[in-house]
């Protein structure tokens, strides 16, 4: 009976350790192509969500300011 546990008990550890390699396996994985994404986004020159939202919001400031001159060039006119 003592030599059935010990299958038993080596068996288990040898799966936990394979899951323990798998795991490991899959990080590795995971980092390699989350870094190749992010190299082959950098070669790109892609802008970023950041950089994006700033240039619209100055454009939408520039459209504003254009409308109040065009406004007063207006009022300018008819006087």
């Amino acid at each position: 009976m003592q030599t059935r546990n010990k299958v038993f008990d080596d068996l288990s550890q040898l799966m936990t350790n394979a899951m323990g390699v798998a795991q490991g396996a899959k990080d590795e994985a995971q980092t390699a192509a989350s870094g190749l994404v992010d190299r082959w986004l950098a070669d790109r020159d892609f802008v970023t969500r950041e950089e994006f939202e700033a240039v619209r919001t100055m454009a939408q400031k520039a459209r504003e300011e254009n409308a109040a001159l065009l406004a007063r060039i207006e009022a300018l006119e008819n006087k």
